[in-house]
């Protein structure tokens, strides 16, 4: 991961989903729910949130999870896991609570093939340091998996059309930056959201790089005209 990372968002802990509602109206939420509802499909009984920062996606699996099923969050930020204690308060009946693991995604600490389920939302940019290191990453995830078991990512992508692109990339720098400093008085971690989201992948790139890290059946959906698209792999 980028230098210096986990301390940027140690410092952006506190405030963390508070800018992520300003910053996408909202949508945000909205579109987590989505991907936990086609994440879930598949059922099992053994899930995991990588990248789970303050676990608002592990929260979402729990309350969609039938009774047994053991939801785990995993982040390398032990700030950002801490916001999942208040979570746990409201977890669905019959379902143990969020069980939080501070863990390096590219070194998971689960034995392989113990998951029935992965998923990721909004810090597959932070993975990315070359399309290299993400294949790997996602080989990663493979390992973990039980066979049949599926990986779901949710992440900001390139609208196909160039105007949506450019007028994307444009609320980008103009928003993202000044509005995440005035919320959280963090101005690293804003200006870095501000670069890493322009030079993302669009989605059809994103599933190549699933294909070739191992997965199969890679579908994806694209939502806000393309600028965030959810993907749906098997192992």
């Amino acid at each position: 991961m980028p230098q210096g990372l986990k301390e940027i968002f140690a410092e952006v802990a506190p405030t963390y989903e508070r800018v992520n509602r300003v910053l996408t109206l909202g949508f945000e939420r909205r579109w987590r729910r989505k991907a936990v509802r086609w994440a879930v499909e598949g059922g099992g009984r053994r899930w995991l949130d990588v990248c789970s920062g303050t676990g608002e996606t592990a929260e979402a699996l729990v309350r969609r999870a039938p009774a047994g099923t053991t939801v785990l969050a995993a982040d390398f930020c032990a700030p950002m896991l801490a916001g999942i204690a208040d979570k746990n308060d409201s977890r669905a009946s019959g379902v143990k609570a969020i069980l939080p693991v501070l863990a390096d995604v590219r070194r998971l600490p689960f034995p392989d093939e113990s998951l029935d389920l992965i998923t990721l939302s909004f810090a597959t940019r932070n993975l990315n340091l070359s399309r290299d290191v993400l294949t790997s990453t996602f080989r990663e995830f493979l390992r973990v998996l039980a066979p049949g078991g599926r990986f779901v990512n949710v992440e900001t992508s390139q609208p196909r059309s160039r105007l949506v692109r450019a007028i994307f990339h444009l609320y980008v720098k103009i928003f993202v930056k000044p509005v995440g400093f005035r919320i959280s008085k963090s101005m690293a971690g804003y200006a870095y959201l501000a670069t890493s989201i322009p030079r993302f992948y669009d989605a059809e790139t994103l599933a190549e790089i699933l294909r070739d890290a191992g997965f199969s059946e890679v579908a994806k959906k694209r939502l806000l005209f393309g600028a965030v698209a959810i993907h749906r792999s098997f192992k």
